[in-house]
């Protein structure tokens, strides 16, 4: 793909980044330079905070110091980790900074053969792996010196596919945003939509009902089905029963079970709500739509017994933290099934109940849908970059 004014252009230019510019860094700074307190003080990134919120700072005449001593990147230059996750990168914005010596590196250059703009994408397409396939541990001078591109010789050309790709990136970052505003939302109505610890109403409640809310135990109210775990031998990917073992096989298109089984024993079915119950994403939930569905031991199945069924999906989620609570005290992370039974459930008149679940339930909905969009994006984004750039 290549955008009309720039077709008879010929073939890219290629050249290893040591041939544009040269690696640096920052100068070294000690543990006993550095402070907790952000007041007057410079954010200084290590690797494990480069990208999020400093945890350090430097005191600003050493951030002066240093900056007028020493390497220093300008204000667009491409910051690159150098360990760890190699090749996660960052822009330079020109604020007061600092940055960790050889595990955030950049390419010193003057822009003469390649714009940032476009050099920042160039090494989007980069592979950061060592020549067997492995991963690459740290990322040193000699390897990013030898690291071969492409670009087009016209910095025209190079700002058009910048800008394009730049403009994509903003519409995602808005709707991240946008779908970050939803679930923050979410968590609010979910606060105020259901009683706090101690209250007997919630704080919102919806004109038409003024009823008083009961609490009861969770074994008053539904049915707990614990999941079997099954042999290899016993699923693949044809059968008659989908077979979920984790968070990870959630779904309910049935286009994207990845297993399948003959057994049928220990089964959710259709609004049934999957809670995890054991290793690492315990208190997961997911609320089932597909007919049937065969779980293994790491999944239970909470069925609505005398309630509506999505209002207790949602007041489980209320409970999520409460669960990773309980969870973290055993040695291998997991939920009894008293954990889940002895907890007290408030529940309204059966109207409210299904007016608070279909408000919660609508805004999911939105949820999943912006979540899909932000997918579709980065996939046509994905097809862009391939089509832009040439295989190196």
């Amino acid at each position: 793909m290549r955008f009309p004014e720039f077709k008879g252009d010929g073939e890219w230019v290629e050249k290893k980044l040591g041939d544009i510019g040269d690696p640096l860094m920052c100068k070294r700074i000690f543990k006993d330079q550095t402070t907790t307190n952000p007041e007057n003080a410079i954010p200084f990134y290590k690797i494990g905070t480069f990208g999020r919120e400093a945890d350090a700072y430097i005191s600003v005449d050493l951030y002066n110091e240093f900056k007028n001593k020493y390497s220093f990147p300008n204000k667009g230059d491409i910051l690159i980790s150098a360990s760890g996750t190699i090749g996660r990168l960052v822009v330079y914005d020109g604020a007061p900074a600092y940055f960790q010596d050889s595990n955030i590196v950049w390419l010193g250059h003057d822009e003469k053969s390649v714009l940032n703009s476009f050099l920042f994408y160039c090494y989007s397409t980069i592979n950061w792996q060592t020549s067997d396939g492995g991963v690459i541990k740290r990322l040193y001078n000699s390897d990013l010196k030898n690291i071969q591109i492409r670009f087009p010789e016209r910095k025209a050309e190079q700002q058009k596919i910048a800008a394009c790709l730049s403009s994509l990136d903003h519409l995602i970052a808005a709707h991240r945003d946008k779908l970050q505003a939803l679930n923050d939302h979410k968590k609010g109505l979910m606060q105020n939509l259901f009683p706090q610890e101690g209250e007997k109403a919630p704080k919102y409640r919806f004109p038409e009902f003024r009823d008083n809310w009961q609490i009861k135990k969770l074994s008053k109210c539904i049915q707990l089905i614990s999941g079997l775990h099954l042999s290899p031998d016993d699923y693949g990917i044809t059968g008659e029963t989908p077979y979920f073992t984790g968070p990870s096989d959630f779904t309910n298109k049935e286009s994207d079970i990845k297993k399948w089984t003959k057994k049928s024993s220990n089964t959710a079915e259709a609004n049934d709500t999957l809670i995890t119950v054991k290793g690492s994403g315990v208190g997961e939930l997911w609320y089932l739509t597909v007919p049937c569905v065969a779980i293994g031991r790491q999944l239970m199945a909470v069925r609505a017994n005398g309630c509506s069924s999505p209002f207790l999906y949602h007041f489980l989620g209320t409970k999520r933290s409460r669960f990773e609570d309980l969870a973290s005290g055993n040695l291998i992370p997991g939920l009894s099934r008293n954990d889940i039974l002895d907890l007290e459930m408030p529940i309204p008149s059966l109207a409210e109940q299904q007016k608070i679940a279909a408000c919660l339930s609508a805004l999911d909905l939105l949820i999943t849908a912006k979540a899909e969009k932000i997918e579709q994006l980065q996939q046509h984004k994905k097809g862009l970059m391939q089509g832009l750039f040439p295989k190196v």
